[in-house]
């Protein structure tokens, strides 16, 4: 868990600040959907595109139908340089592995220089796994900065698809980005009832067409995300009965850091199995510029303090993706943690 760094790391608890989330880390973005969505498809017509250049790919689980050759020259774990200039591996692997793996082999020489990162999942996989590999792993952590996770979805299967398996729901739940494929091949009413259906996963995350990923691929890798939209979304979803909630809340006062690590602590301990997500800015009193912090079930990826607000407005932004944890059940965590400690300091 988190714990106040200052005791630790004396007047700069977070370091040098940062000019935006990652910095001086290679991106990564993980790109998710379920089998037959077009996610293959989509990245291979980014990977064209010049402004994709120097792009290194993984694709976790090889062997998954749909994999194309141009992507894939070999069944072993191997890096190759393809035509484009972008290199591709496959990750039988646990993706922290792969990662490191490539770090260490650009280090060496042994591949060119790559700038960013696309892990393509399985159709079938859950992302939630894939989120823990950077804050689980210090050597991912340091080289890699996670820059979105991204859910392509078919507008022609998805209402079918999940009312069939809730592996659909978890992926769109937890993208910062969703981008949806074949729209040419659902009518009107049906591409409606999509937007509805993802909006009620995930009112948070920009709903993308691929035509519009295909002719700009920023949309699809870095370029869109370091602005972090999600962020910047205080107006809570209506509730509603789904599997996983969304909701978002802000704070005008700055805490301490070690009373919001205090609430952190105590939500993952208790709820921890339930908390697929916590992203956002923190105010943290005594730093001119957000603390960017992201949780996922029990783990804290290492927070870092940006050097500006990135809309000028100082004030904590957090956005949840929960399962069956309300977010009136939070709230009422913050308020009796917060109410402890103005008490504590009062009596001080």
């Amino acid at each position: 868990m988190l714990r106040d760094p200052a005791a630790l790391f004396g007047s700069r608890p977070f370091g040098r600040p940062l000019s935006r989330p990652g910095a001086g880390r290679i991106p990564v973005t993980i790109v998710t959907g379920f089998l037959g969505a077009g996610k293959t498809t989509l990245i291979r017509a980014a990977l064209a595109h010049p402004a994709a250049a120097r792009t290194a790919v993984i694709v976790n689980e090889f062997g998954e139908a749909g994999i194309d050759d141009v992507l894939l020259r070999t069944s072993s774990e191997q890096v190759a340089l393809i035509g484009n200039g972008c290199i591709c591996c496959a990750a039988k692997n646990d993706l922290h592995r792969a990662l490191r793996n490539l770090a260490a082999e650009r280090e060496r020489g042994l591949v060119p220089a790559f700038d960013r990162v696309v892990v393509e999942t399985s159709g079938v996989s859950e992302p939630a796994p894939l989120l823990q590999s950077f804050a689980t792993d210090r050597t991912v952590s340091t080289h890699y900065a996670l820059e979105g996770l991204v859910t392509v979805v078919d507008a022609v299967l998805a209402a079918r698809t999940q009312e069939t398996t809730t592996t659909f729901a978890e992926q769109v739940a937890l993208a910062d980005r969703l981008i949806l494929t074949k729209t040419d091949l659902a009518g009107a009413e049906a591409l409606a009832d999509v937007a509805a259906r993802l909006a009620a996963l995930n009112p948070e995350a920009p709903l993308l067409e691929a035509d519009a990923v295909r002719a700009d691929p920023l949309g699809l890798f870095s370029g869109s995300a370091r602005h972090r939209p999600a962020f910047l979304c205080s107006e809570p979803a209506e509730p509603a009965e789904r599997l996983y909630q969304t909701f978002s809340l802000t704070f005008d006062t700055p805490f301490p850091w070690a009373v919001f690590t205090r609430i952190m602590d105590t939500l993952t301990s208790l709820r921890g199995d339930d908390l697929l997500r916590v992203k956002g800015f923190v105010q943290v009193a005594g730093c001119p510029g957000p603390v960017v912090v992201h949780y996922v079930q029990h783990l804290a990826a290492p927070p870092e303090e940006l050097a500006s607000w990135p809309d000028g407005r100082a004030r904590t932004r957090l956005v949840f993706i929960t399962r069956g944890l309300p977010q009136a059940q939070v709230e009422a965590l913050f308020r009796a943690v917060l109410t402890l400690a103005a008490e504590g300091a009062d009596a001080g």
